[in-house]
């Protein structure tokens, strides 16, 4: 099936009226402009190249060998904005960067993209960035890292990237990029009016405000719709052309030598102010949004054929027709040319092997998690039973030994230098490593997790601190959707190491409700490839801390680290003075997946995490007083489950109570169930939760929280059956 604006094309380029004479390669292509003649040639094969990768989509679709058909046609004016950059340059590219991906190759030598983006259209495990998971533009030795940016859920990544060049820079820590390298997003229109992207130029324009470097330059493509929602006129415009802090320009994408022009001053002058600046490129959307997206529904048919004339393939030929000599015969044996050279290859890819085994699928995730359980923190760096601390000590002397471990390590947060943090577990920090390793964040949880997603990419160990389990799920997918994913989409070539530190669970006294005791991690234990820490002792607390910072710096592995609030600053655990919530600082490590067990006993044994270990080791004590030997076993990991040593310590006994203090719905037990009848146990089998309900404030908490009271009933109720 032929596309009307290849038939328009071809027809509006026929009608061209001849230019002058040949001119020659190296001379301007107007008085005006910094573009030669070669320039713009160079630039119009890399817009044939991406308007022949569209059409290729859907004829490749067409015949059931094709996957993606979302393309660039109507942007390919970016082409220009990649020629006024450096390829050192790092990039963050919306799906319609077709152009502009063609471009920066034009800068490296040894890549092939046209085939590049073929692979990826069909999946094909050839392809050099994703290994065939997914169509992203991207390559590392472009510094074009890959992004499926649906919703701009990666411009808070890049505002991370851009503000690590200069944090690096001020640490001495080596990036993959130059010191003076500009960071470049680019964004749709309607994803403009996303959370992520209005929360990205906040931050960018407030570290700005403080003088803080950010070479950060926001590219929002404007085609004036969104799928089948028009932007309001001018909306984009209004909306960003007079930021405080955030330089504007403006340009026509479907003229190239004016796209070029401003984006080469746009670019200047972000490598110089090393300021964030935003490019309002404005395009014009052609062929609808993907290939089964019927544009007729919801557009006129004058709508659809009045936007053929902005085509800038259309612009760039009458520009070289014009100003350069050549023929509209010219122009089309290159279009046509172009078109041959496109189905070529991708006639070839189309044969091409595609991932056909959930292994072969999973690698990138399985080879990282199991670099992420074999890596340990180096020995040596730690005093020698130091303390008994609490909870919060050990932690906090962790962070002090990563930090001085790992000079790229950063802690930051709301709260979290001046204060302390709101339970002083940071305290002390920012005082002995000083603000540009430990410090505070404006109050946004995407920010902040945007901002390590940028760190650990630019060489450094981000330890981000989101101050409430519940605050998480406000920026969920920048774990779920940008950061776990990274090395999926990238088959490992990018990575990104961090800690994500989160005070979490229920039981906090003194005040609370579901903002402050939330105990809902299923949104966490269901994302594939990361590490979920969940200590419940001060020694595991700081060795854990350890074994996570050393998976994220020689695997970089994703660590959420959940520190229960309400253990915080304990110190007894069966009698007040008694000191044995206590532990003197670790000197051993604790691997990834692995569980700790408390007692040998042969009569029960209660699988638990968090706030349950303290319970249930008191309710374990109370029914050793009645002749029922209990074991305890504090799982520690959620995510990967420790599922051998729960196995085995359930099968030592032969009655196992699995207590979860989080939720009966999507709570941590209903994993332990399954892995253990997964794994063939057979033994007796029960479980005590949390209610399904949000936490409210005061003591009515303790009537949907887990008690000791519910244990111990379930405890005996489990033993005594069948006796």
């Amino acid at each position: 099936m032929t596309e009307k604006i290849d038939e328009y094309f071809i027809e509006a380029v026929s009608a061209l009226r001849p230019g002058g004479q040949r001119v020659d390669p190296g001379a301007p292509i107007a008085p005006t402009s910094t573009l030669t003649v070669r320039d713009v040639l160079d630039l119009f094969d890399s817009q044939l190249g991406s308007r022949h990768l569209d059409l290729a989509a859907r004829w490749l679709r067409s015949r059931g060998k094709g996957f993606y058909t979302i393309g660039s046609s109507g942007h390919e004016g970016n082409a220009a904005v990649a020629a006024a950059l450096r390829h050192t340059d790092p990039a963050l590219l919306h799906y319609r960067s077709g152009g502009f991906f063609l471009q920066r190759a034009r800068q490296v030598d040894g890549s092939d993209p046209l085939r590049d983006v073929l692979l990826g259209l069909c999946a094909a495990t050839d392809e050099p960035i994703s290994g065939g998971r997914h169509k992203v533009f991207g390559r590392r030795d472009l510094n074009v890292i890959p992004q499926t940016s649906t919703i701009a859920s990666h411009l808070p990544r890049a505002v991370g990237v851009a503000f690590s060049i200069g944090r690096a820079a001020k640490l001495g820590i080596e990036t993959p990029w130059p010191r003076d390298a500009v960071t470049v997003c680019s964004l749709g229109d309607a994803s403009a009016n996303h959370s992520t992207a209005t929360g990205a130029v906040n931050t960018a324009t407030h570290a700005a405000y403080q003088g803080l470097p950010l070479p950060l330059l926001f590219v929002c493509e404007d085609n004036g719709i969104g799928i089948s929602t028009k932007t309001p006129a001018g909306w984009i415009a209004a909306n960003f052309g007079s930021r405080v802090g955030l330089e504007y320009f403006a340009a026509d994408g479907s003229d190239v030598v004016d796209a070029h022009a401003v984006a080469t001053r746009a670019v200047d002058w972000v490598r110089k102010h090393r300021k964030p600046a935003f490019l309002h490129l404005r395009t014009v959307r052609l062929m609808g949004h993907a290939g089964s997206d019927v544009e007729a529904a919801y557009r006129t048919p004058a709508e659809i054929a009045g936007d053929y004339d902005r085509d800038p393939l259309l612009g760039t030929a009458a520009l070289v027709v014009e100003h350069a000599g050549l023929s509209p015969t010219d122009i089309l044996d290159r279009y046509e040319a172009k078109r041959s050279e496109v189905i070529d290859i991708a006639q070839q890819v189309a044969e091409l092997p595609q991932l056909n085994s959930a292994s072969a699928v999973m690698r990138p995730l399985l080879d990282g998690m199991a670099d992420a359980v074999a890596a340990r923190p180096r020995s040596g760096d730690v005093s020698d039973g130091e303390g008994p601390l609490t909870f919060a000590q050990s932690v906090n002397r962790a962070l002090l030994d990563v930090l001085t471990e790992h000079p790229g390590a950063l802690v930051f947060g709301e709260d979290v230098a001046r204060k302390g943090g709101v339970y002083g577990v940071t305290r002390g920090l920012a005082q002995k490593f000083g603000a540009a390793r430990v410090f505070d964040t404006v109050l946004d949880e995407q920010a902040i997790l945007g901002l390590a997603l940028g760190a650990g990419l630019a060489g450094l160990l981000p330890i981000p601190e989101i101050q409430y389990l519940a605050y998480l799920h406000n920026a969920a997918d920048q774990i779920r959707g940008e950061g776990a994913t990274l090395q999926f989409f990238s088959d490992r070539q990018y990575r990104n190491p961090m800690v994500v530190r989160v005070a979490g669970y229920g039981y906090q006294k003194g005040f609370g409700g579901h903002f402050h005791n939330d105990n809902a991690v299923a949104a966490l234990r269901d994302i594939p490839g990361i590490v979920i820490a969940s200590p419940s002792r001060p020694d595991d607390a700081a060795a854990m801390m350890r074994t996570c910072a050393a998976a994220a710096y020689t695997a970089g592995t994703l660590c959420v680290y959940l520190e229960p609030i309400a253990l915080y600053h304990v110190r007894d655990l069966h009698d007040g003075g008694d000191d044995q919530w206590l532990a003197p600082y670790p000197t051993e490590a604790v691997p990834i997946g692995r569980a700790r067990t408390y007692g040998d006993g042969t009569d029960l044994t209660i699988v638990t995490l968090g706030n349950g270990v303290p319970m249930s080791l008191r309710v374990a004590r109370r029914l050793e007083a009645d002749g029922i030997s209990t074991r305890v076993v504090d799982m520690r990991w959620l995510a990967p489950l420790p599922v051998a040593d729960v196995v085995r310590e359930a099968n030592a006994t032969g009655r196992t109570l699995v207590v979860d203090e989080t939720r009966a719905t999507g709570g941590v037990s209903e994993g332990v169930l399954a892995a253990l009848v997964d794994h063939g146990y057979s033994g007796a089998l029960a479980r005590v939760a949390s209610e399904d309900s949000f936490i409210p404030l005061g003591d009515a908490a303790l009537t949907v929280l887990l008690s000791e009271e519910r244990i111990d009933a379930a405890a005996r109720k489990l033993t005594s059956a069948g006796d």
